[in-house]
This record gives structure tokens, C-alpha cells and sequence, in this order.
């Protein structure tokens, strides 16, 4: 009898296969989402990049991409669950906090004066990219997302909105918005 016991005690191959699959489904969620926003990225907006001002497609991506600060969320007692790894909650959190600040400066020289803004729009896109990516990163390789609690919808909807308009900018970059467009 005491082998049976200690038999239904230990975790089964099954429940720690189960557990691991759990685990990646903010993986699936990311990757779902993403997948979503690019074709209707594909199907509503990229036909027409070429037609359209910079102004008129930058400003709402720039408006998206200033909320970013949101990310100071995992940071935040109650918005994530104890035991939320700290080499990705800071270094994701104050990325999101520095792209915020660079998109919401690129808005007003977006607004005023294309020509010297282009720079700007550049730098936020190729920092919130990195920054995104390397947020991605960090919580696979420390297992941040069993953690994320309540935060858990930044990287489920948000990271992959904010992924799909840093392409849309850097196709506007470097195909149709040149120096000279407003």
C-alpha cells in the first residue's frame, strides 16, 4: 500500500506535460494576435500607404504607441503576481516607458515639420521594435508569464498591435514617406 501512496504523490509525466503547455499558451496568444493584426494591417492599411499622408497614418500609430507607459504596469503591486522575474519586469517596463516618451515627442515634429522629424519616428521605431522584442525575449527565457496576472493582456493584445504598426512605419519609411512628404 505505501507504494501506492507515494505513487499518486508524485506529479505524472502527463501533469507536468500539461503544465508546460499552459504555460506557452501566452505564446500562442502573441503569435494569434499578431497574425490577426498583420492581415487586417494587410487588407485596410498597406494597399494604400502609398496614397496616404505621413500624418495621417504616423499620428494615430505615434497616439497608439504613446500609451506605452502602460507598461510601467509590471512594476505594479496587484497588476502582477509575486515571483514576476525581475531581469524582465524592469528592463520591459522602462523600454515601453522610454518608447512611450519618444512617440509622444515624434508627434508634435510629425505635426510641424516632416523633414526633421524622420529622424525621430526612426529612432522610436527601431528602439520600441528592439525593445519588444527583447521584452519577448527576456519573458521566455525567465518565465515571466505564469506571473504576469492581471498584466497578462500587454503581451497577449497590445505587444502584437504595437509590433504589427512599428512594420506598417518602417514600410512607410522606407518605401513612400521620404524626406520631403508631409
Amino acid at each position: 500500500m505505501p507504494q501506492l501512496t507515494q505513487q499518486r504523490r508524485r506529479p505524472s509525466f502527463s501533469k507536468h506535460f500539461m503544465d508546460a503547455l499552459l504555460d506557452r499558451i501566452l505564446t500562442l496568444n502573441l503569435l494569434a494576435t499578431t497574425a490577426v493584426f498583420y492581415v487586417a494591417a494587410r487588407i485596410y492599411l498597406l494597399p494604400h500607404l502609398g496614397r496616404l499622408t505621413v500624418r495621417s497614418v504616423m499620428i494615430p500609430i505615434l497616439l497608439l504607441h504613446s500609451l506605452r507607459e502602460l507598461g510601467l504596469m509590471f512594476l505594479t503591486r496587484g497588476a502582477t503576481y509575486p515571483g514576476l522575474p525581475p531581469q524582465f519586469a524592469w528592463p520591459a517596463a522602462l523600454g515601453d516607458f522610454v518608447a512611450a516618451v519618444l512617440a509622444f515627442a515624434c508627434i508634435f515634429l510629425v505635426l510641424g515639420d516632416w523633414r526633421r522629424a524622420r529622424p525621430l519616428v526612426w529612432i522610436f521605431n527601431v528602439w520600441g521594435t528592439l525593445d519588444l522584442l527583447t521584452a519577448i525575449t527576456l519573458a521566455t527565457v525567465y518565465q515571466a508569464p505564469p506571473f504576469m496576472g492581471p498584466a497578462y493582456w500587454i503581451p497577449a493584445f497590445w505587444v502584437p498591435l504595437l509590433l504589427v504598426t512599428h512594420y506598417v512605419t518602417f514600410v512607410g519609411l522606407t518605401k513612400y514617406w521620404k524626406a520631403d512628404r508631409k
